[in-house]
């Protein structure tokens, strides 16, 4: 087979393809969390009591902390589970049932922009459609990570950087959204319509992957190899780097015994607790406290209209993606310096900082302007994204080649763990403001 000429990836229809089904993973989260003020603002009515009038008083029901725990607790729980599906369920039949059910499930959520319901129903209905599309979420990111890893390393980075964009995807969906309709109504039915759509374009390119012949070749060169990854795939379910994913193909390849999970794992324990932490403190505040957040220029509707689409999700995301790509350029601190951990724990004054903007009914207010708003939140998006990812990038270095696929499948688990711990955590912090 090393003797067979290498067909060429014509018009870079395969990376292309690749690229889109990264962009596809990360959509049921993206579009949730992206989505809070319309949601917010469906279950601010007042629900009918039992002899048909209207209750006045005001429930809270915590939409942002429950679609942060509901959308993470499949997620971890997958992570642990995925082993064992990906033995017994064929990977063309997770993708596609994966892909299927999040069409219909992100089809519910537009169909329901035009349905009255009483805002208990409607919190119901929509928290089972959080948990069930991150379900399937986590099955097709998992999938996906074995499929791009039979590829050449740069399809992984093009992989990557699809799944980097699928949050700034999901936020100028909402800004044209809401820039193009005149109502809410309109707008959140066109900004659910739109994953509908790039699920079912990404549905349609898994289906055209293997009759392209560059796709063939690399699918089919070894079917050992494709189940050796695809069972080892629950380390994948989060975005990691070309590094490791390097670092698993080498690990294919050699004969020697594994060291045991504890080994590993006192190797890497200060990787996988700075990783929890980074993401601990992320999920605490956002989005729970930054969608809060109110511009002082209240006077201005258009501005208020797209303020927290702007300063909160897009400058989110584009930041974090820039902190993701950082590291190819620097890597600091290094992974034994002690200012590596310290600069993990000075991300909580982040936590106090954003408490402290403009937060509607909030008792105390520092920093009221919206400049210092979209400051603190590029800085803390960076350092999100900058972190996280040399985490994930040093961790594989402080063990031997063979033993990268536990430390892989460590660190993301530790990372989910963080995602969990900070969506719990968001609860306590969205009553103290």
């Amino acid at each position: 087979m090393s003797n067979e000429k290498k067909p060429a990836d014509h018009g870079h229809a395969v990376g292309l393809i690749i690229f889109v089904l990264g962009l596809g993973t990360l959509l049921p989260w993206n579009f949730f969390i992206t989505a809070s003020q319309y949601f917010n603002e469906r279950l601010a009515a007042p629900n009918t009591t039992a002899n048909g009038s209207s209750d006045s008083t005001f429930k809270d029901y915590n939409y942002d902390s429950w679609m942060a725990l509901l959308s993470q607790l499949p997620l971890l729980l997958f992570t642990l589970l995925n082993s064992f599906l990906y033995q017994w369920v064929r990977e063309r039949f997770r993708v596609a049932f994966s892909l299927v059910s999040i069409l219909l499930l992100f089809s519910l959520t537009a169909a329901l922009v035009q349905v009255p319901m009483e805002p208990d129903a409607f919190f119901s209905v929509t928290m089972a459609t959080i948990w069930f599309i991150n379900m399937f979420g986590a099955v097709l990111q998992g999938s996906l990570f074995g499929v791009v890893g039979l590829f050449p390393p740069r399809y992984s980075t093009l992989f990557m950087s699809g799944q980097g964009l699928a949050g700034i995807f999901a936020a100028v969906a909402m800004l044209c959204s809401i820039l193009t309709k005149p109502d809410q109504s309109s707008a959140a039915l066109g900004y659910f319509i739109t994953p509908c759509v790039a699920t079912l374009g990404t549905l349609m390119c898994y289906l055209l992957l293997p009759h392209l012949e560059f796709a063939r070749f690399y699918l089919n060169r070894s079917q050992e190899t494709s189940q050796e990854l695809l069972s080892s795939t629950d380390k994948s379910v989060v975005n990691i780097n070309e590094k490791e994913l390097e670092a698993e193909r080498t690990y294919v390849s050699e004969p020697e015994e594994r060291s045991s999970v504890l080994a590993v794992f006192k190797k890497i324990w200060l990787m996988a607790l700075c990783v929890t932490c980074v993401f601990a403190v992320t999920l605490s505040v956002f989005p729970v406290i930054t969608v809060r957040v109110r511009t002082v220029f209240r006077d201005n509707s258009a501005w208020d209209k797209v303020f927290t689409c702007v300063c909160c999700f897009i400058v989110f995301n584009v930041m974090d993606l820039v902190g993701r790509s950082a590291p190819s350029l620097l890597q600091w601190p290094s992974k034994q310096s002690r200012l590596f951990p310290a600069a993990v724990l000075l991300r909580l004054v982040f936590i106090p900082l954003l408490m402290l903007c403009n937060i509607q009914n909030s008792n105390v207010t520092v920093f009221s302007h919206d400049i210092c708003f979209v400051i603190i939140m590029a800085l803390f998006s960076f350092s999100n994204g900058y972190l996280a990812s040399l985490c994930m990038a040093y961790a594989p270095q402080l063990v031997r080649s063979k033993d990268c696929e536990t430390a892989g499948s460590l660190m993301t688990f530790f990372l989910v763990l963080g995602l969990a711990v900070g969506a719990s955590f968001s609860f306590l912090l969205g009553k103290l403001v």
